[in-house]
């Protein structure tokens, strides 16, 4: 069997040239492309490591520091978290779910004590009191007040509350 003389006629000739041609004008376009594509990408990864050399010198800077205070206030004691116990929850006879929104909100408006000394907010329960006292709590379309049975103040700061609906 014999391989036909295509390189005799100019037609052929003319679509193999073409094919080169095109290959290597695409191969040279592929090539520009990825090119830039990877400049942006090492300018962007150069930018990040930049950017996390900066941040790891702060914390390193950060942690530093609060190793000084630490130092520095070892004896002073810190509230870390709230504990929130509501003593009359069977005779308001609400839902879990009515329940959980009320010590979210009630969380939420302590959450400023966080990290303060234990000392200085026992010394200053009168604001503790006025925070939660004071402000109405709305629930569908019912408004409650929660009064203050009791307070314990330890790294966890325990509160009991009364739950009172309001006409």
């Amino acid at each position: 069997m014999r391989v036909p003389p295509y390189h005799e006629k100019p037609g052929w000739q003319r679509f193999f040239a073409g094919v080169v041609v095109g290959a290597l004008i695409s191969w040279f376009v592929f090539l520009f492309q990825f090119g830039v594509l990877q400049d942006k990408q090492i300018q962007k990864i150069s930018e990040q490591t930049t950017e996390i050399n900066d941040l790891k010198k702060s914390n390193d800077i950060l942690i530093e520091d609060s190793k000084k205070l630490n130092e520095a206030n070892k004896n002073k004691l810190k509230i870390q978290d709230f504990e929130i116990v509501f003593a009359n929850r069977k005779k308001v006879n609400l839902s879990s779910l009515d329940l959980h929104i009320l010590k979210s909100a009630v969380t939420e408006d302590l959450n400023s004590l966080i990290g303060k000394d234990i000392q200085s907010v026992s010394q200053n329960k009168e604001l503790l009191f006025r925070t939660i006292e004071n402000r109405p709590y709305e629930l569908d379309d019912k408004t409650y007040k929660l009064k203050i049975y009791t307070v314990f103040f330890d790294t966890t700061l325990e509160i009991s509350l009364n739950i009172e609906l309001v006409n």
